[in-house]
């Protein structure tokens, strides 16, 4: 199609046209005048995972886009939106219109939560971690009242879902506590009372006291033994070392080297040598006591030893069976210990988790920041009157040319050369004007008389 003969059907069907034209604005101009005004409020609240007071760990950076998709989930959820409800004064609007509205259906409350729902728009701010929470009301404070309410009942929801497991945690902690303090006093009692009939304080100092004990006992036997074993050569070696028996021992041999030289020139019955033969004889005998002596001495040292090695062989073995008898306490000793011990620690690591879950339970304040109020809009939100009629005006154009070519197509006439030449299929040799005639050939394509463009087979 040529934009000639566009021009010729929009001027032949301009009527359909600007009728189609004049219903377009009317219905433009009847939504302006009879739409209600809308006002948008909106609330920002800011996710700081990074400030979150119950103890998880800290995020850096953005937070993820799924956890800003769960926490715009929880906006729109029904729980927050039942506390909405709640919020919101009952003797104001929209609460009184909603429950009128709600008073017919089956179930109110579930409906009045849906109709807020519905005006509800959350989206996150673009490359930050801001939630936009907005609401569509028919006043402007109402509007931002119902904002308000729904970033604070997401604060109040967000802040118990964080906090209600927490409690739920603490309570099962207190009693894992008092089950691990009993057992803990269960241990100890234990430890006390064997410590009590063993008579074992700590079983490192008592078995380091007694093995130190048998160490010594043992050093001990062993000299009292080497002592023994020498002491069978000691009685000769006392009586030849002896500085008394030495002296008289060279006195004798003195007083005999004398009567030998004496009974050269004398007489076994010479007085002189009586007298020195006695003398001899005395000191022979006073050095067989002196060696006696200490022989006798030296039996009894030798059996003092025997008794000492004696004794100490019968203490070592005494020891012996104390220093097992010890070990096999300190071993159940060191059994009802690390006992306690394991206790001890279950009972702190415990508390120390029952501790953290009653804190956390406690907390007032949450990861997600209010950041303002909801103002109340100035102007309704929307397109303008004359932004929608401007709309009007050029969608009513649209279809009004869209109407004249389908009416075309559904009644096509012969209003030009080409459709001429489209009806016969054959070539138009000229064209005869008639510059004096009124009807001219717009005028003749516009005529109710006009041909119709029916396509015929050439009869050659």
């Amino acid at each position: 199609m040529s934009l000639h003969q566009f021009f010729s059907i929009m001027r032949a069907r301009r009527g359909l046209a600007g009728l189609i034209l004049l219903a377009t604005l009317a219905l433009a101009l009847a939504w302006v005048v009879l739409r209600p005004a809308t006002y948008v409020a909106r609330a920002p609240v800011l996710v700081d995972v990074r400030t979150d007071p119950t103890g998880t760990t800290p995020l850096q950076g953005m937070v993820s886009p799924g956890y800003i998709s769960t926490q715009i989930d929880i906006v729109k959820s029904d729980r927050v939106a039942e506390r909405v409800v709640q919020m919101l004064p009952p003797d104001q609007q929209p609460m009184l219109r909603l429950r009128e509205q709600a008073s017919r259906k089956s179930s109110p409350q579930q409906w009045i939560v849906n109709a807020i729902q519905r005006q509800l728009d959350v989206k996150p701010a673009r490359e930050s971690n801001i939630i936009n929470i907005s609401w569509s009301g028919r006043s402007p404070s109402e509007a931002a009242r119902v904002a308000n309410a729904f970033a604070q009942a997401y604060l109040d929801t967000n802040l118990s879902l964080k906090t209600a497991p927490a409690k739920r945690y603490s309570e099962w902690f207190d009693q894992q506590v008092a089950a691990a303090r009993e057992r803990l006093e269960q241990a100890q009692a234990k430890l006390s009372a064997f410590q009590e009939k063993a008579g074992i304080i700590s079983s490192s100092e008592q078995g380091d006291y007694e093995t130190a004990r048998l160490a010594e006992l043992s050093a001990q036997l062993m000299v009292a033994q080497g002592r023994r074993r020498a002491g069978a050569g000691e009685t000769s070696a006392e009586v030849l070392q002896s500085p008394l028996v030495n002296n008289m021992r060279a006195d004798v041999a003195k007083l005999e080297s004398k009567v030998q030289e004496a009974s050269a020139t004398m007489g076994p019955n010479h007085p002189k040598m009586q007298q020195m033969e006695a003398e001899l004889r005395a000191m022979r005998a006073r050095l067989a006591a002196e060696s006696s002596r200490l022989g006798a001495a030296a039996a009894v040292s030798s059996q003092a030893s025997a008794n000492r090695v004696r004794e100490l062989q019968e203490a070592l073995a005494a020891q012996k069976a104390r220093v097992l008898a010890t070990n096999k306490q300190r071993g159940e000793l060191s059994v009802l210990q690390r006992e306690v011990d394991s206790a001890q620690k279950a009972f702190e690591t415990v508390s120390a988790s029952a501790a953290q879950s009653r804190l956390q339970s406690l907390s007032t304040q949450s990861n997600v920041l209010f950041l303002g109020s909801a103002v109340e809009p100035l102007e309704p939100s929307g397109p303008t009157p004359l932004q929608a009629m401007l709309v009007a005006l050029g969608g009513g154009l649209l279809l009004g040319m869209a109407g004249a070519l389908l009416a075309e197509l559904a009644n096509r006439r012969v209003r030009s050369v080409e459709d001429l030449e489209m009806v016969t299929q054959l070539p138009i040799l000229g064209v005869v004007p008639a510059p004096k005639s009124r009807i001219t050939p717009l005028r003749l394509a516009n005529t109710p008389r006009r041909l119709a463009l029916t396509p015929q087979r050439s009869l050659a």
